[in-house]
């Protein structure tokens, strides 16, 4: 009796623990949190000062022993104490917002799909430290396609590139599972350090990363645009060191981020390549499926069309569908469990 009073107090709980963003899903509730994977620490003191949204606002503007810094590069957990205090964090405005206290939840949790045994095995443990009582791990681009509402367990081919701020995974998914993958390490974070780097080479000037980004959302673009955009990039004179400011146009970000816009491209292309043709002819009729936050670069779903000749589509509200891809695997696990990559390190039932 007691178990099945504490069982309904849980509230099962989809993640996308992405590099940049960090989102939550509630069953039966939506997406309740939308934050930078950012976090604070008092480095005297080993305390956690802030977590995503305040935590992003200290970034390049503490003192010497205060570091905001993201427990995750490329898609994968560098610093394992920072990350789960920030799950821990993450999980815990869950259940105050529920008024749950006494339950621990589920959690599916999106991963790359590139990512090693002991990268998988990292993630598990830190949502289980952070509070989590079992753990489902499921590959980004099968939570995008899922959550893109593809028929994944369909036997025909549905393609999608995931790009988000550390990885950029292309699959090729049929009866639901991933057929052709690739994961790269050019995602969002890659095209702003092209930014700074084009600065630094062409004008001499010293960016930050939140101006690099700001100006690549401003007029970034992976296609050249009928009409130019322009704005001013400031930063430090790598000359003087005064500050500066120069006003750049859409073709300088983008022959800034040209190199790194073509190896994506290819990497598309590649997988093609590498499918079967049954599986490439349900593409051509369906098209490519661009999901994540890289996705709104203005005219990458043009360019992947013309280098691939096939069809582009970007999936309605990019920014969330690995987390409602996740969300759906929520409501049924039992039925999607073919879907995960792994159900391990589950406590039994009591």
């Amino acid at each position: 009796m007691l178990n099945n009073f504490f069982s309904s107090l849980s509230r099962d709980i989809g993640i996308d623990l992405g590099t940049a963003n960090t989102l939550v899903y509630v069953k039966g509730r939506g997406i309740v949190i939308n934050e930078p994977s950012v976090v604070a620490v008092n480095q005297k003191t080993g305390q956690i000062l802030a977590v995503g949204d305040e935590a992003k606002k200290m970034v390049g503007r503490t003192p010497a022993h205060i570091v905001a810094s993201r427990p995750l590069v490329e898609g994968v957990i560098s610093d394992f104490e920072v990350a789960e205090q920030m799950l821990r964090y993450f999980i815990n405005q869950v259940r105050k917002q529920s008024l749950k206290f006494l339950s621990r939840p589920r959690v599916v949790i999106g991963v790359p799909s590139g990512v090693t045994e002991v990268e998988k095995r990292a993630v598990e443990d830190a949502t289980r430290s952070a509070g989590a009582k079992d753990v489902y791990l499921i590959e980004e681009p099968m939570a995008a396609a899922i959550g893109s509402r593809l028929p994944i367990q369909e036997a025909a081919g549905n393609m999608v590139v995931d790009i988000g701020g550390g990885t950029t995974e292309v699959a090729i998914i049929s009866l639901g599972g991933v057929v052709v993958c690739r994961s790269l390490r050019i995602a969002g974070d890659k095209l702003n350090e092209d930014i700074i780097l084009y600065a630094r080479d062409e004008f001499k000037l010293l960016l930050g990363e939140k101006t690099a980004e700001d100006i690549k959302i401003a007029i970034g673009s992976a296609f050249a645009l009928e009409d130019k955009v322009e704005t001013s990039m400031r930063g430090r004179d790598l000359i003087t060191g005064l500050p500066k400011e120069v006003i750049v146009n859409s073709d300088h970000i983008r022959e800034a981020m040209k190199r790194s816009v073509k190896t994506l491209v290819n990497a598309v292309r590649s997988t093609i390549e590498e499918a079967p043709p049954e599986l490439v002819a349900d593409i051509m009729g369906r098209g490519i499926i661009l999901a994540g936050g890289g996705s709104l670069l203005r005219g990458l779903d043009r360019l992947v069309a013309q280098e691939t000749q096939m069809p582009v589509k970007i999936t309605e509200d990019p920014l969330t569908a690995v987390v409602r891809g996740c969300g759906i695997v929520l409501e049924d696990v039992d039925a999607l469990k073919n879907v995960l990559v792994s159900t391990q390190y589950q406590e039994p039932p009591r």
